[in-house]
């Protein structure tokens, strides 16, 4: 059938909106008329070739929309369905089988290797390749195909407009308190940078019980806000009494800090605000090495602990994060903007200049090609 995608050519090159044809789905996947795709900082980073990714490529992995047709194979979800779309994991390796799959050992092929696991693609176009299958999904665009195995079926209550972004980076910062640090009730937390990701795990943290939530950024705006969703205390990274700053709200320390920068010199900030046998998740994606004083760790106890898409088991977490937004616990609505598809590169640089914390692009509203 044909469709309109949004590809992107070459590096640092604005998306364009071009006409493709998509193939039916194979057995085991889902054709699925897109509603809306938020646009996360891994899609520009993509785009911009810091993480490789072979182009011309279509991108989005924060995808939602309808089931439109399924393989003759699937049996989670039907035509009608609403449905989330999230990363790719082959469901068979060890860590898939012990339910690990953010942790997939085919995660790199599967999620940044523009194709099917057997190298085919699903999006076609007469002169040029035209590479797919971008965390299993390449939701930009008004239809795609993806295998049912990261296709996750949600409240078709909620609007879906709104639900994308569960798919990976509200996800991850949610996912990052609740399945890997995993504080208890009555527990401290210092989350730096209040992007989505950072805002996720504030809110994360307020609806699991956590008593002490300290917000880290340098941006005022986004630290009022974060004390909205459910931080208690704001600090600036920059202060020159931060570690004073720290003791003042406990003098023992935090017990868990979470970075989503991945500046070592913020990591630092992290490690040394912890209580003994406290743990740092690192969730910032960055190619900068990180140091730290060995004998400090080793004296506290402390641990540095590598969090992938919040360790989330998909099919299980989205619609519990479903079920926190409906019972007023988990309001991430307020973090997301949409944006016609003609807005698209406006979104993209809104996002990269830190003017919108999650652009969500309605391609159910799609009138260009």
């Amino acid at each position: 059938m044909e469709i309109t995608v949004a590809v992107t050519k070459e590096k640092n090159a604005p998306f364009t909106f071009e006409q493709a044809e998509l193939d039916g789905p194979r057995a085991n996947e889902v054709m699925i008329k897109i509603t809306a795709c938020g646009i996360c900082h891994t899609d520009l980073a993509a785009r911009d070739q810091i993480y490789p990714a072979p182009l011309p490529i279509v991108l989005g992995h924060e995808g939602s929309g309808v089931v439109e047709a399924v393989g003759n194979e699937v049996t989670k979800v039907k035509p009608g369905d609403h449905v989330v779309i999230s990363y790719g994991h082959c469901g068979k390796c060890p860590n898939c089988l012990k339910g690990s799959p953010s942790y997939c050992y085919n995660f790199v092929g599967l999620n940044f290797g523009g194709g099917r696991a057997d190298g085919s693609h699903a999006h076609h176009q007469k002169n040029d390749g035209l590479n797919d299958f971008f965390f299993q999904q390449s939701s930009f665009g008004t239809y795609t195909i993806a295998p049912e195995i990261n296709v996750v079926k949600v409240d078709p209550t909620v609007p879906l407009e709104l639900l994308g972004p569960l798919g990976c980076g509200i996800q991850t910062g949610a996912g990052s308190v609740i399945n890997a640090l995993k504080p208890g009730p009555g527990s401290s937390i210092l989350i730096f940078g209040t992007g989505a990701v950072g805002l996720s795990a504030i809110m994360a943290a307020a609806a699991t019980g956590c008593t002490t939530i300290i917000a880290v950024d340098i941006n005022a705006g986004r630290l009022e806000l974060a004390l909205k969703l459910g931080a208690t205390h704001t600090l600036d990274s920059r202060q020159s009494d931060f570690a004073d700053a720290i003791k003042a709200i406990d003098s023992d320390g935090i017990d868990y800090a979470l970075d989503t920068t991945g500046r070592n010199e913020v990591i630092n900030l992290a490690l040394y605000a912890l209580k003994s046998r406290g743990v740092c998740g690192i969730i910032g994606a960055s190619h900068t090495a990180v140091s730290f004083d060995a004998n400090y760790m080793v004296g506290k106890g402390l641990t540095i602990k590598g969090i992938v898409e919040g360790e989330s088991i998909p099919e299980i977490f989205i619609p519990q994060l479903v079920a926190l937004h409906k019972a007023g616990k988990f309001p991430f609505d307020q973090l997301i903007k949409f944006y016609d598809p003609a807005e698209m590169n406006q979104a993209a640089e809104d996002s990269e200049k830190g003017v919108t914390i999650k652009p969500v692009i309605r391609f159910d509203q799609l009138t260009i090609i």
